[in-house]
Formats: structure tokens, C-alpha cells, sequence
């Protein structure tokens, strides 16, 4: 899945010459938590979040002292270096920028222009989706060697018990000669199932015996 059919395209920002106070006022109207930054031509230059606000604005205790704190540019406090992907990256690769670099929105640009914005919430509910998990379904995992052909060794079981699979995850062991098959199967009761595999010669680890 690429990163276009999950964005949102109406993107809220605000100029580089506007107040801080204007940047507080989107947030709270329209309930978002990042605001992109653009200057006159409507390049991005920057973007804020809410926590950024609430650093750079007085303490409770002294807020009557320093209220022209509000009137400042928000370009003297945005962040400058703002991490961003292309609409046509996958959603795999995007999770790993948010992963990596520990951000709560990328914007998504296309030759330079913003044309969407992903949050960290998106894409807990797009992997969510891609996972299945929320889905009634059964979670499996296999132990198997870590050789080529064993995903579908296990698949044709599914198959063969026309059950269909509704996700598949391959997580490292922590000896490299094997890996762990992850599944989500469109059944609600994994019993007859975990039986056939294990007949086959596979370590199912999850759910185990007794009680599945």
C-alpha cells in the first residue's frame, strides 16, 4: 500500500510571518496536534506541533507577564528540518521514518509542493488493517526453518483446510536457523488447525497447549 490512499489532502497551515497565538487558535479549532509552515510561495518551511507551543508559552504561574511571547513569528519556533515522504512511498517505509526519527506527522510532498499529511495515528490504524487484527480471526505462530519455501509449505496447509489467511508476519528468532511465521486465519477457533501443522512436523508457539 502506498502512502497516497491513506494521507489526508486537506491539509491546515499556516505562513511563516503568522503569531504564535494564530498557530495555538488552528490547533484548538480545528483539534489537530501538528501544523505544517509555508512562506509566501507556499514552500514548506517548517512545522509545529502542540507541544512546541506549550514549551515555547509562559508558565501558569507568570502567564500575565510575557503574554507578546504570543505575538512572535512561528518561525521562531517551528522545527526547520522537517523530515517528509512522496505520496508513492510505501506505508511500510513511511512506519520506519516515524520509527526511526520518533515524529507524530510527516508532511507528503510531490515536486516540492504539500499536497497531504500522515499522523502517527494513521498509521497505527492503517498497520492495524494491514495486520487484520481487527478483524474476528485467529493469531498463529509457527516456528520454522529459516529456508526458502517454508511460508508456502505452511500456507498450502491453510489451504488444504480452506481457511483463509488474512495476514502473514515474519519475525526473526533468536537463533538465526529459524524465523517465526506470524498468521491471522479468518477462524475463531484455531484447534483443528494447530493440530494439522503440528501432525506436519511444525513447533506452533502460539496459542499452546492447554486451553489454545
Amino acid at each position: 500500500m502506498i502512502i497516497e490512499y491513506i494521507m489526508k489532502r486537506n491539509v491546515i497551515t499556516i505562513k511563516d510571518t503568522a503569531t504564535i497565538k494564530e498557530a495555538m487558535q488552528l490547533l484548538e479549532l480545528h483539534q489537530i496536534r501538528h501544523i505544517p509552515i509555508t512562506n509566501e510561495r507556499n514552500r514548506l518551511v517548517g512545522i509545529v506541533s502542540d507541544s512546541d507551543i506549550r514549551d515555547a508559552s509562559p508558565s501558569i504561574f507568570h502567564f500575565t507577564d510575557h503574554l507578546e511571547d504570543f505575538l512572535k513569528p512561528i518561525s521562531t519556533i517551528m522545527k526547520r528540518n522537517v523530515i517528509t515522504a512522496h505520496p508513492l512511498d510505501f506505508v511500510e517505509e513511511v512506519s520506519t521514518l516515524f520509527y526511526e526519527h520518533h515524529i507524530g506527522c510527516l508532511p507528503i510532498l510531490d515536486d516540492d509542493e504539500l499536497v497531504g499529511i500522515v499522523t502517527e495515528t494513521d498509521m497505527l490504524h492503517t498497520l492495524v488493517e494491514l495486520m487484520g487484527a481487527h478483524q474476528p480471526s485467529s493469531h498463529i505462530e509457527v516456528k520454522v526453518e529459516n529456508i526458502t519455501g517454508k511460508l508456502a509449505d505452511i500456507a498450502a496447509i491453510f489451504k488444504e483446510l480452506n481457511v483463509s489467511i488474512i495476514s502473514v508476519l515474519v519475525y526473526p528468532y533468536h537463533d538465526p536457523s529459524y524465523k517465526i511465521l506470524v498468521f491471522r486465519v479468518q477462524t475463531i477457533d484455531p484447534r483443528r488447525i494447530i493440530k494439522v501443522i503440528e501432525a506436519n512436523g511444525y513447533n506452533v508457539l502460539w496459542p499452546s497447549e492447554p486451553g489454545l
